[in-house]
């Protein structure tokens, strides 16, 4: 038996009657087709996962106007009449670029909108597209944490490697470019901290957080105060005369540094970042933490670097660097102070001592450290991936630009 072939419009025809709120088998009879075919053209729709509740009773449930109501902002939803105007563009050939111009929009939204709700067969039929588009819209998007456990997983373990909640959405968004139930928001996290107090994150999470806050805080303006030396460096360099390839990040080896207190300033740790790879090192600071103490860590440490690597230093105007023109003598490496009261001066150093708080908290003890502590800690930091980077770590860079020197 020779099999009737139906016209293509036929098929769009249906559709659009069902879309419009006619039940499936009352549009077959109308369109003379069996109800077989019709629920087939359905199915293969592929935009809408309504199949089980289509009948001869009723068509779509909760069937609603094919326009969207306006939404009272500038970026306006695409109507019935777009997506028809859509549907038509890419029949006869139309770019999207065409099509975007036809209907007032830019070509990028036309793309999204053919991606979104294009059928399974690879068509795209105005009315089904529509009508998909708007029981998506109307939907409530289920919170992600809560049916994803191993998306939770992979969060707690890197909050507790100390990663920031940024840092692992663009990690997420790199390793699953196109499935978007395998990644998820820096907003998402925070709320899940601070704000939804739902989902599968442990209840204490947010203590792995470089300010370990258990809810938001807006800025208020606080900066650190107190006394700084001063006399100590009136013939020193200032932030100013940095030369321009270490304000630009042009040429690596030029160092920020500053140390992390414990309580009550009794304790230290050094710490130096390279502004270009942000590699860090820690200096121990075991016993005191005056000028010579630092002086001969920060030779000791930065020795090890080649000359190349190590071109400044650029330090706070506190009096632990009073001893800054012997560590200039033996590194080779001018050191530049900050403006009085102005640490953001050194923004690299300041970021990363955030960073580091994960490890050396405030209010605790930090010479309980050993040397090979900080070196460990030191490693982690260098092996995580950065935003400012495009996601490679400090070691890497590092080791480029030495391979490179080799």
């Amino acid at each position: 038996m020779v099999r009737r072939s139906i016209p293509y419009e036929t098929r769009e025809e249906l559709l659009e009657l069902v879309c419009a709120g006619m039940p499936l088998g009352r549009s077959a009879e109308v369109l003379g087709v069996s109800r077989d075919s019709a629920e087939r053209w359905w199915r293969e729709s592929g935009v809408m996962e309504l199949e089980p509740q289509i009948g001869a009773c009723g068509g779509i449930p909760g069937s609603a106007p094919l326009a969207v109501p306006g939404t009272g902002t500038c970026r306006r939803a695409l109507t019935s009449e777009d997506r028809a105007v859509i549907a038509a563009g890419l029949k006869g050939g139309w770019s999207y670029g065409r099509i975007g111009n036809a209907i007032g929009r830019d070509k990028s939204v036309v793309f999204r909108d053919v991606g979104r709700n294009r059928g399974s067969d690879g068509s795209y039929v105005g009315a089904v597209a529509h009508r998909a588009a708007h029981e998506r819209r109307r939907r409530p998007k289920p919170f992600k944490f809560i049916d994803n456990p191993g998306l939770c997983r992979r969060v707690e373990e890197w909050m507790d490697q100390g990663w920031s909640p940024k840092l692992i959405a663009l990690v997420l968004a790199e390793d699953h470019p196109r499935a978007s139930m395998d990644r998820v928001a820096a907003e998402t996290i925070y709320q899940a901290l601070y704000v939804q107090t739902r989902g599968s994150l442990r209840a204490d999470l947010h203590k792995q957080l470089s300010l370990k806050r258990s809810a938001r805080k807006h800025r208020d303006g606080e900066h650190r105060g107190g006394k700084r030396g001063g006399s100590a460096y009136v013939n020193a360099f200032k932030i100013s005369e940095r030369p321009a390839e270490a304000e630009d990040r042009a040429v690596p080896g030029h160092w920020e540094g500053d140390l992390i207190l414990g309580t009550a300033c009794g304790s230290a740790v050094g710490t130096l970042v390279e502004r270009s790879t942000r590699f860090t090192i820690l200096l121990h600071l075991p016993g005191r933490h005056d000028a010579d103490s630092v002086a001969e860590a920060m030779i000791r440490e930065m020795s090890r670097l080649p000359e190349h690597l190590r071109r400044s230093i650029t330090w706070d105007r506190g009096s632990e660097l009073a001893a800054y023109e012997r560590i200039q003598v033996e590194l080779g490496a001018p050191v530049y102070f900050c403006d009085p009261h102005s640490p953001w001066q050194r923004g690299t150093n300041e970021n990363t001592n955030r960073l580091l708080r994960f490890w050396l908290e405030k209010g605790t003890d930090l010479s309980v450290h050993t040397a090979e502590d900080l070196q460990q800690i030191a490693d982690t930091l260098n092996k995580r991936p950065r935003p400012t980077l495009d996601l490679q770590t400090p070691a890497q860079r590092l080791n480029q630009l030495l391979e490179s020197a080799a």
